[in-house]
């Protein structure tokens, strides 16, 4: 076959996925790692913004008790813990994450009403519900961002779900479009390193 039509053939691929994610693969992105029932389930911060128009939840077992995975959490943040995912790409827009490798004893007295910023333009999330060793919700100041940890027992080991729940007033079409063939993979990425990060650090720990 020529190089031109392999070109052709790669084309029409990418143009076949880009079409077929919102029915074939979304609900996978959305939801990686995640039984039914956790992407069913009622999750503290919920009810913070319930009408959200995205809304993920990602999963992992992590082979360690709650109480192993409950100080990566809270030191999470920038110029703190950092994300435990790919740095190079948080600080492309300035984030200032640095995934630490060990429990960091000065950012571990986190407290409702904690603020941090991301980044110079970024949202700045306040600690909304704390539950030492079971929750933990983070909501931006304007509102339209919820990010809800849960650490829940599994015999031995610890289920640790996380949801998203975003909003976008006002967003035009080309930015919904963005968030959704841009945005939502992308998310996916990131995301799933950070908990397969937490759950390596975690398990480390135990």
């Amino acid at each position: 076959m020529s190089a031109k039509g392999l070109v052709g053939i790669g084309l029409a691929a990418a143009v076949a996925a880009v079409a077929g994610y919102p029915l074939l693969w979304r609900n996978a992105c959305l939801s990686w790692g995640a039984s039914a029932v956790e992407v069913c389930r009622e999750m503290p911060g919920d009810a913070l913004l319930p009408g959200a128009r995205l809304v993920s939840t990602r999963a992992v077992t992590v082979d360690a008790p709650a109480s192993a995975v409950w100080p990566w959490l809270v030191q999470m943040g920038p110029g703190r813990g950092g994300a435990y995912t790919y740095d190079w790409i948080e600080n492309l827009f300035g984030l200032d994450m640095h995934s630490a490798d060990r429990i960091l004893p000065e950012f571990q007295d986190l407290k409702l009403g904690d603020t941090m910023t991301l980044g110079d333009r970024g949202p700045v999330m306040e600690v909304a519900e704390l539950a030492a060793e079971r929750a933990l919700v983070l909501r931006s100041q304007d509102g339209n961002w919820v990010w809800a940890f849960g650490l829940h027992p599994l015999g031995r080991n610890t289920r640790l779900v996380s949801r998203n729940r975003i909003e976008q007033p006002g967003a035009s079409p080309a930015a919904r479009l963005l968030t959704l063939y841009v945005m939502e993979p992308g998310s996916l990425l990131m995301e799933r390193k950070m908990l397969l990060g937490i759950k390596r650090r975690a398990e480390a720990l135990a």
